[in-house]
């Protein structure tokens, strides 16, 4: 008879170490808001406050960061998250007739 048994432990010897998973974080996005010459200042504010939660201060300093230097950040964050916080404000803008555009990259 062969030695083979099937039900038999044959690796009682041997040592295991448990792999752990490697994760790493997500990349994130800026989410940007650019200038133009037509959205009201206080259009920009309102955007900032009401889809970044930002307060009026914080807001109004990120609208001049637009205003004068041609676009501000408004926040990072995960694709998803980044992708529709774009995509409401520049629909958002469109609903009130504002050419005011939002886009994001890669932080």
């Amino acid at each position: 008879m062969s030695e083979f048994e099937p039900f038999r432990d044959n690796d009682a010897n041997t040592a295991l170490q448990e792999a752990k998973p490697r994760l790493k974080r997500p990349p994130l996005y800026k989410v940007i808001l650019l200038n133009d010459d037509f959205t009201p200042m206080d259009f920009v504010v309102e955007i900032l406050t009401h889809f970044f939660n930002m307060t009026e201060e914080k807001a109004t300093q990120v609208m001049l960061q637009v205003h004068t230097q041609g676009v501000g950040v408004c926040g990072t964050y995960t694709k998803d998250v980044a992708e529709t916080k774009v995509h409401i404000v520049n629909e958002y803008s469109r609903e009130h007739h504002h050419p005011l555009m939002c886009t994001m990259e890669e932080a």
